[in-house]
C-alpha cells in the first residue's frame, strides 16, 4: 500500500484542471470544504494519486453539489455531506452500507440513482462509469471515465439525462434535502406507475437505505447482481 505522501503528486496534480472544469461549469455546482485530516485518510484509503480527478475531488473537496444539491459527486465528507468514497465504498475502517465489491461508487442523485466506476462486478472492470437507473433498477454503462463523468456533470445536458423524472419544484425539492438524502418515491420510479409523476408521492430517506432498498427489488425481480 502506498503512502499518502506517495500519492500526493506535487509534480502534476490534477486539481487545477479540475478548477479550471469548476469555472467553466455550465451547471450550478458548489465545492464542499475538506478536513485535511480527514481527507489524507480517504485519499489514502482510496490508493489513487491526486494526478487523477478522481485523486484531486477525493482530497481537495469534501465533495461537490451540482444543480442546487440534485447530484452528489463524493469527495472526503466532512460536516455537510458525512457520505464520502471510504464510507460509501467500505474503505479503512468503515462497514459497506450494500454491496459494492467489484465498483467504486462515485456519485449519487436525488431520484436515488447511484454512479460508479467498474472494478470487474459490472462489465469488464476497466474503469467505466456506469449508473444504477432507479427507473429500471439496472447498472447502464454511459461509455465514458471518471473524468468525463465528471465534465458531463459540471456541463452536459442534465435535464435530458433525468428527462421526464424531474418534476414542477425539484430544484427548490433537492435543495432543501440534506447531500445524504433522497427522495423515496411511491410508487417507485420502476413501475409502470411511477413513471406518471403525477401519481408519484416523495419522502426524504438516507441515501443508504434508498440504495440497499433498490438492490433488494433488484435481487427479487430478477436476480441482478451486485
Amino acid at each position: 500500500m502506498r503512502t499518502l505522501k506517495e500519492l500526493l503528486d506535487t509534480a502534476s496534480p490534477a486539481w487545477p484542471l479540475v478548477q479550471e472544469w469548476l469555472a467553466s461549469a455550465s451547471n450550478p455546482v458548489e465545492v464542499l470544504p475538506r478536513e485535511e485530516d480527514t481527507a489524507g485518510q480517504v485519499l489514502h484509503q482510496l490508493q489513487v494519486t491526486t494526478r487523477s480527478p478522481l485523486g484531486a475531488v477525493a482530497y481537495e473537496t469534501g465533495g461537490l453539489l451540482v444543480d442546487r444539491g440534485w447530484l452528489r459527486v463524493l469527495g472526503s465528507g466532512g460536516a455537510r455531506m458525512r457520505g464520502s468514497l471510504s464510507s460509501w465504498n467500505a474503505l479503512g475502517p468503515h462497514q459497506a452500507v450494500a454491496s459494492t465489491r467489484g465498483m467504486l461508487l462515485v456519485a449519487h442523485d436525488a431520484l436515488g440513482g447511484f454512479f460508479a466506476l467498474d472494478g470487474g462486478a459490472l462489465g469488464e472492470g476497466r474503469g467505466g462509469a456506469f449508473y444504477f437507473a432507479p427507473d429500471s433498477l439496472k447498472w447502464e454503462d454511459l461509455g465514458r471515465g471518471y473524468s468525463d463523468l465528471l465534465a458531463f456533470f459540471l456541463g452536459g445536458d442534465l435535464s435530458g439525462f433525468y428527462g421526464d423524472y424531474r418534476w414542477t419544484g425539484w430544484s427548490e425539492d433537492s435543495s432543501r434535502l440534506s447531500p445524504d438524502e433522497g427522495f423515496s418515491l411511491h410508487p417507485p420510479l420502476w413501475t409502470a406507475e411511477g413513471k406518471d409523476l403525477a401519481r408519484v408521492s416523495r419522502r426524504p430517506v438516507p441515501m443508504t437505505e434508498l440504495l440497499n432498498i433498490q438492490l433488494e427489488f433488484a435481487r427479487q425481480l430478477d436476480g441482478t447482481r451486485p
